[in-house]
């Protein structure tokens, strides 16, 4: 069969290419895509071609063709329904880390069924909420919690709806663009800009991928609190301060990232659970705030450069694709 897919030819320059996709073998799927999501951090970093030369095998997307830095197929948000696989997966709609494509065979055991009461327009959020889902793991936030999520991305936004789940939590939403107060107020947790956030937090999740944002995580901590980094830096070096309280205080900054389960659940957890928990907590409506622009695929080699340059869409989330 041919279909169609995106393809990064060149840092800053995308388009649709034809494909070649073979009939599915007997523990294969055939799956038609109905919805994917551009992750503006992760695929901007990509659009750019900023992904280290030291980075590029861990950073490779599950269904990547070609390698960093162009040409490439990239992505990792895909719903789409299996017309054709095993009777317990055929006319399901499964999510998949598949790039944007419209139709591909994966391995039966790569896709994982949207539930019933998870609509799949809101269930290609699968994969940001799985990444919040282990940074939990690796956080463990108390009841009672004082907590700052300082970067309204999605990611950090995902993290902070998760967090307004814990009873008796104070969780501040720190972004400095005002556009994030209506999502924070659609998620059920506070926006403040950096310079009026609350200090003394037991912990602070930082996703900003910024210099400033995780120097204000520092800043936001009590006496041996913890900052969970987050961020994705790519190539671009970044200065930790480690003066000021950091020694006194006896902070802590610890990294969580999801292409392993994290530690504090490896043993009992694998990925398809994670991923499975990922799309049950999806029925929750509050995380359709996440999703701010949408467009076709055809129009996607058009819509892509204006939410992934640098300066372009800063307000933005989620660019859901429609097929």
């Amino acid at each position: 069969m041919t279909e169609r897919a995106l393809f990064l030819d060149a840092p800053g320059r995308v388009s649709l290419h034809e494909v070649e996709v073979p009939r599915p073998g007997p523990d294969e799927v055939l799956v038609r895509t109905l919805h994917s999501g551009v992750s503006r951090g992760t695929e901007a970093l990509v659009f750019r071609g900023g992904v280290p030369e030291s980075q590029r095998a861990a950073m490779r997307a599950p269904f990547q063709e070609g390698d960093f830095p162009a040409p490439v197929k990239y992505g990792y948000l895909n719903v789409g329904v299996v017309e054709e696989g095993p009777s317990g997966l055929a006319g399901r709609a499964v999510f998949c880390l598949y790039p944007h494509q419209t139709r591909y065979v994966v391995p039966a055991s790569a896709v994982t069924p949207v539930p019933d009461g998870t609509p799949p327009e809101r269930a290609v959020l699968g994969g940001t909420v799985e990444t919040a889902v282990n940074a939990l793991w690796d956080a463990a936030p108390l009841v009672g919690d004082r907590i700052a999520v300082v970067g309204g991305g999605m990611v950090g936004c995902c993290v902070a709806a998760l967090l307004a789940g814990i009873p008796g939590v104070r969780v501040q939403l720190v972004d400095p663009l005002p556009a994030r107060a209506a999502v924070a107020d659609a998620l059920g947790v506070a926006w403040v800009p950096p310079e009026e956030a609350a200090d003394g937090c037991d912990l602070v999740v930082h996703t900003s991928a910024t210099e400033a944002g995780l120097a204000r995580s520092l800043e936001l901590l009590g006496p041996e609190g913890e900052v969970v980094e987050m961020s994705w830096y790519g190539d671009r070096p970044v200065r930790v301060p480690l003066g000021e309280a950091f020694h006194p205080g006896r902070l802590t900054i610890r990294s969580s990232q999801v292409g392993m389960v994290s530690a504090a659940r490896r043993s009992r957890r694998s990925f398809g659970d994670r991923i499975a928990l990922a799309l049950r907590l999806l029925a929750d409506p509050r995380y359709d705030a996440l999703v701010t622009s949408e467009g076709s695929f055809p129009g996607l080699p058009a819509d892509l450069p204006r939410i992934l340059a640098d300066g372009g869409e800063p307000s933005g989330l989620l660019h859901r694709v429609t097929y």
